[in-house]
Order: structure tokens, then C-alpha cells, then sequence
């Protein structure tokens, strides 16, 4: 047997082969099993990785699919993967659809509260920016409401859906006495946001605390210092953002008075 174990290759030719035994011209679910990337592995002598898991979750989360599933998409659709319930996966094709900032949305500055040693130890951009919008009460300020962290790094399984991750869940609270469950997914600079992760999370809220308003969003790094924050709804089944905002980490007097103005004006429109 080869020695790549955990090798990117391995995991597209398993993958790949998956795929291609479940698909016809027309087909939208290909529904498989985590035994199946065993019995492929073993077919095409190559390496498992210690987690089996790992094989979906790399092309669920990290990478695009393999070219030779991406040019079986009609035009405006992409495959994706889905949990199915425990160790059991679907391929399915959905409308294309990737949350990504918007170039000409206006930044706003907000005085930069978060402390100097968290900036200088935090260990990668996911860590760096669930950080920066913890220290900053972003959330907050993005909703609207008071907002407090419950969890990071959940991981847990939704039935139907089988074993997921949120990066960190709030629960807030507005001047009206509406209680939220917000469950957020971070994303460092080069990474996009797809459906898969905000759909599972919806699941979870709607299973775990449905007396809870579920607002999900999604949060990624613009530049060091420019964050972009997304709220995310389901609408017909599909991925939506409902609102946008950028938000701009600085020092207290780099906030001028023109840019307090644009703000108030903001405010009234």
C-alpha cells in the first residue's frame, strides 16, 4: 500500500471514485457511507488517513472537489456535501453560492479594545479573529443586542446530519426581551463561507434551543485590522444574507469628526 498516508491526493482519487460510481447525467444526491472510502482505499491501493472523517471534511469545509466532479456542475450549480446522519454523506447539487465581503461596503471604525498579548499569541487567524470580535463585543454591536459567549469550538451531532463544528455560539438578549441563539463561523482571509456550515448550524439551533430566536452569522477577516460580518438567514432552502456590515479596528483618535458625522447620518437614513 502507498505511503501518502493523509496525502491530498489519496483523498481526491477516493473521493472522485465515490462520486463517479453514484452519478448519471441528471442526478441530483449521490448518497454514500463512510465504509465505502475503506472498500475505495483498498481498490486503489492507496492510504487511509487515521481519521476517516477527514476525507469528507476536507472537501466539506477546506478544499474545492476534485476537477472531475466540478465539471459534471450545470452552469450556476455546485456538488456539495452534506452530512446524512452518522458516518453516512450526500453529494447534492445546489445553486452556486459563496458569502464574500463586499469591496465597496463603507468600513466603520470602532476603537480597538482587544488586548495587545491576545494579538501577539493568538495561534492562527481563526483564533485571532473569534478574538478580536470577543474583546470588541461585535456581536453586540452587529445586533443590536448583549450578547454573551457560551461556547467556542462546538462540536456536536444534529440528527440527519450526523457530527458538526461551530467555531463559537452566543446567546443575547434585546431591549425588548427577545432571546437569540447566535452561532458563528469565522473564516481567516483567504477562505470563503459556503452554505453547508450555516445550514447545520440552523439545524442545531432549531434542535438544541428552539424556544431561541437563531440568528447565524458568519465572520472573516478583510484585512488585520477590517472585519466583515455577515447575518445569514435560510430562504427556500437556500443561504442568504440578510445584512452586512464592515467594521474597522483602530485606535480611539483615529476616529475623526467627519467620520462620526457619516455615522450620525447613517444613523437617520
Amino acid at each position: 500500500m502507498a505511503s501518502n498516508t493523509g496525502n491530498v491526493s489519496s483523498y481526491a482519487a477516493i473521493v472522485s471514485h465515490i462520486f463517479s460510481a453514484g452519478y448519471k447525467p441528471g442526478v441530483k444526491k449521490i448518497p454514500f457511507h463512510r465504509d465505502e472510502i475503506v472498500a475505495v482505499a483498498k481498490k486503489l491501493k492507496v492510504s487511509l488517513p487515521k481519521n476517516l472523517g477527514d476525507v469528507v471534511y476536507a472537501y466539506r469545509y477546506r478544499k474545492a472537489l476534485p476537477p472531475d466532479i466540478i465539471k459534471t456542475q450545470p452552469q450556476g450549480f455546485e456538488w456539495i456535501i452534506e452530512g446524512a446522519g452518522d458516518a453516512k454523506y450526500v453529494f447534492r447539487l445546489v445553486p452556486f453560492n459563496r458569502i464574500v465581503p463586499n469591496p465597496n461596503l463603507l468600513s466603520i471604525k470602532i476603537p480597538d479594545a482587544t488586548p495587545e498579548i491576545i494579538g501577539k499569541y493568538a495561534l492562527g487567524d481563526e483564533q485571532a479573529l473569534l478574538a478580536k470580535v470577543r474583546y470588541n463585543r461585535l456581536i453586540d454591536i452587529f445586533l443590536g443586542a448583549t450578547a454573551y459567549s457560551l461556547q467556542n469550538h462546538l462540536r456536536t451531532k444534529v440528527p440527519g446530519i450526523g457530527q458538526i463544528e461551530i467555531d463559537e455560539v452566543y446567546v443575547a438578549v434585546d431591549k425588548h426581551g427577545r432571546q437569540f441563539v447566535v452561532p458563528v463561523q469565522a473564516k481567516g482571509g483567504r477562505d470563503q463561507h459556503g452554505v453547508v456550515q450555516t445550514a447545520q448550524d440552523i439545524a442545531w439551533c432549531e434542535q438544541k434551543l428552539p424556544d431561541l430566536i437563531c440568528r447565524p452569522i458568519s465572520v472573516q477577516f478583510v484585512t488585520a485590522a477590517k472585519i466583515a460580518m455577515f447575518e445569514l438567514v435560510a430562504d427556500g432552502g437556500i443561504i442568504k444574507v440578510a445584512e452586512e456590515r464592515h467594521y474597522e479596528l483602530v485606535r480611539s483618535d483615529d476616529i475623526t469628526a467627519e467620520d462620526l458625522l457619516t455615522y450620525r447620518k447613517l444613523a437617520k437614513g
